[in-house]
């Protein structure tokens, strides 16, 4: 059997067997240096929320450059994840996420020393590509080297590590909030985007980006890595033909007349919008100011912050374990019920509830709408998107997906508070729950079960439910 040996992403061939431990110890490692990118996403997108408490202090900001700040992450993000499939389609995934490393490191790093606003919105403009990109690529690249038993285990780690990189912003924001040292915040991160560039620089490239850009043999060596050698030929057909060379890049109006990828399309840009769209992020950006109005003391938003970190962590972990057994669509249907459910005790807690009893219900209601959300629509969204696309487009179409996602998330984060100020706190929430039951009418509908499917059995279940 033939050893794979990944030095700038070309192979060469030894004849030395490959045990299954080394295979399981070659599939995580690259795992873990591609989802220090998704820790990242997490991190730059979460420790913002306590270094703006002293940033605003030092810059003298107002209401306005402060929500500059914290937005213009998710914009760029927004308009770098169509970017970064392209590139990641062209060159390869490895050398995407190698760059993607580099560019999180002079983001911190920029963000860290900003002399003024200015340069820490640049820093900010350049992090938002860094996620952006990261968002778009770790899942696919995840996808493409995970054996198809274990595809929504590996590429549920894509959300675990956004959730641990959330998690650990909080921790390092309370560690720091003391001395009011936000350029530390910062700089901490700068540690694992340098980890991620290197670790990304000795890792292989996706199997199924070599296979399709005529690639094979170095697609087979790395493929012997993570498949018994009577399996690797048959892994490499399902990724299809090579394209031929002279063939014209699909344009995303393209990508939407085709009748193979536009079903999957109306999947994965369905789902990303209608997972913000449900209010995950009201929860997650404006807990404490949703906890005060119930009369409970939201003055130490840090704690609070950590708590409902460690609540999605946990529910994560409980997920990575039942995507392969349950499912993806059992998941995101009991994902999107409790979320619907636990909207409407939520509604009452600021319409019909008083003291105690509302802050009991506001606090219960929250903690199953975040537990909800993190079994299902959380990671399952990411794991959908990563999959569901024909191998030689598929970077491309997830980044539209991944846009679609990231957009969401700025409607929804910059409308909440003052569609709450306009027709109540209660009737906001309610309007959650509508978008809930969209979102489940929505997957009873158009999503199939793609659990351990390869990708003609895939696009076949999609045909079905077109």
């Amino acid at each position: 059997m033939a050893q794979y040996h990944a030095i700038g992403g070309t192979a060469t061939a030894t004849h030395k067997p490959v045990s299954a431990e080394h295979k399981k110890r070659s599939l995580f490692t690259w795992a873990f240096f591609a989802t220090l990118g998704s820790f990242l996403f997490g991190y730059d997108t979460g420790v913002v929320s306590g270094a703006i408490l002293f940033v605003r202090q030092d810059f003298h900001l107002n209401a306005f450059m402060q929500g500059a700040v914290v937005s213009v992450l998710l914009l760029s993000a927004a308009a770098t994840a169509p970017f970064a499939g392209d590139v990641a389609d062209r060159f390869g995934r490895r050398q995407t996420l190698v760059a993607t490393g580099v560019i999180f490191t002079i983001g911190l790093l920029m963000a860290a020393l900003a002399p003024d606003v200015w340069v820490l919105l640049l820093a900010r403009l350049i992090l938002g590509a860094g996620v952006g990109a990261a968002s778009a690529i770790v899942p696919v690249y995840l996808s493409e080297i995970s054996p198809a038993k274990i595809r929504g285990l590996l590429t549920s780690c894509h959300q675990l590590m956004v959730t641990i990189g959330l998690l650990v912003s909080y921790i390092v924001d309370l560690a720091f909030s003391g001395s009011g040292n936000w350029r530390m915040m910062f700089g901490v991160g700068v540690i694992a985007s340098v980890a991620m560039a290197l670790g990304m620089a000795g890792s292989a490239e996706s199997p199924a980006w070599l296979a399709t850009h005529g690639r094979v043999e170095d697609a087979k060596n790395v493929l012997r890595k993570l498949y018994p050698e009577s399996e690797v030929d048959g892994v490499v057909k399902s990724f299809g033909k090579a394209a031929p060379k002279s063939e014209k890049r699909k344009s995303y109006k393209d990508l939407w007349k085709s009748p193979v990828i536009r079903p999957a399309l109306v999947i994965g840009v369905g789902l990303a919008a209608l997972q913000q769209l449900s209010g995950i992020n009201t929860i997650m950006y404006y807990a404490p100011t949703i906890m005060e109005k119930t009369g409970l003391n939201a003055s130490n938003s840090l704690w609070y912050s950590i708590i409902i970190g460690v609540v999605n962590l946990l529910m994560t972990l409980v997920a990575l374990k039942l995507t392969d057994t349950l499912g993806r669509r059992p998941l995101l249907i009991a994902s999107a019920s409790l979320m619907l459910i636990a909207t409407i005790p939520l509604g009452l807690a600021f319409t019909a509830l008083h003291g105690t009893t509302s802050s009991i219900a506001a606090l219960c209601s929250i903690a199953v709408y975040i537990m909800a959300f993190a079994i299902g629509l959380g990671p399952i969204f990411w794991t959908l998107n990563s999959e569901i696309y024909p191998p030689e487009v598929r970077a491309e179409a997830a980044s539209l997906g991944t846009m679609v996602n990231w957009l969401a998330n700025f409607l929804v984060s910059q409308t909440f508070l003052p569609m709450s100020n306009g027709i109540g706190q209660g009737e906001t929430f309610w309007v959650f729950g509508a978008l809930c039951l969209v979102t489940l009418i929505f997957i009873l509908k158009k999503v199939p079960e793609t659990k351990g499917k390869t990708y003609p059995e895939i696009e076949k279940a999609i045909q079905q439910h077109a």
